[in-house]
C-alpha cells in the first residue's frame, strides 16, 4: 500500500509542474491576475501535499502505519478537493466552487495531524 501512495505523490508532483507550467504559459494571457494567482495557489499547494503524501507512504512503512495511511488517504482527497476547485474556479470564473475549497483545506489539515500522530505513537524513527 505504501508504495502505491508514494507512486501517487509522486504523479502529483508530476501534474503539479505540468499545470503550474500550464498556467504561467498558456493562462498568463487568457486568466486575470486573481484568477491566475488561484490556479497557482493550487499547483502549489499540490505540490506541497505531493510531497507529503510521499512522506506518508514513507511512514506507513516505518511509523505508526495505521494513522499514516489514514493521513495518506486524507492528502489524496484533500488535494483532490482542494487543488480542484481551485483549478475549477480560475478555469470557469464561477465564484460558488470556492465554497468547496474549505473542505478540501480541512482534509490537509487533518492529513498532517494524522502525519504528526504516526510519528508521536512510534517508538523510534
Amino acid at each position: 500500500m505504501s508504495r502505491h501512495f508514494a507512486a501517487t505523490g509522486a504523479i502529483l508532483g508530476f501534474l503539479a509542474v505540468v499545470l503550474g507550467a500550464f498556467g504561467t504559459h498558456a493562462l498568463k494571457s487568457r486568466l486575470t491576475l486573481e484568477m491566475l494567482a488561484i490556479f497557482e495557489t493550487g499547483a502549489r499547494y499540490q505540490m506541497y501535499h505531493a510531497l507529503a503524501l510521499i512522506g506518508a507512504a514513507w511512514a506507513a512503512g516505518s511509523a505508526e502505519a495505521r494513522y499514516a495511511r489514514w493521513s495518506a488517504w486524507v492528502f489524496v482527497a484533500g488535494t483532490v478537493i482542494f487543488c480542484g476547485s481551485l483549478y475549477a474556479l480560475a478555469l470557469s470564473g464561477v465564484r460558488a466552487l470556492g465554497a468547496i475549497t474549505p473542505l478540501g483545506g480541512g482534509l490537509l489539515l487533518l492529513g498532517w495531524w494524522l502525519l504528526a500522530t504516526a510519528f508521536l505513537r512510534r517508538r523510534k524513527i
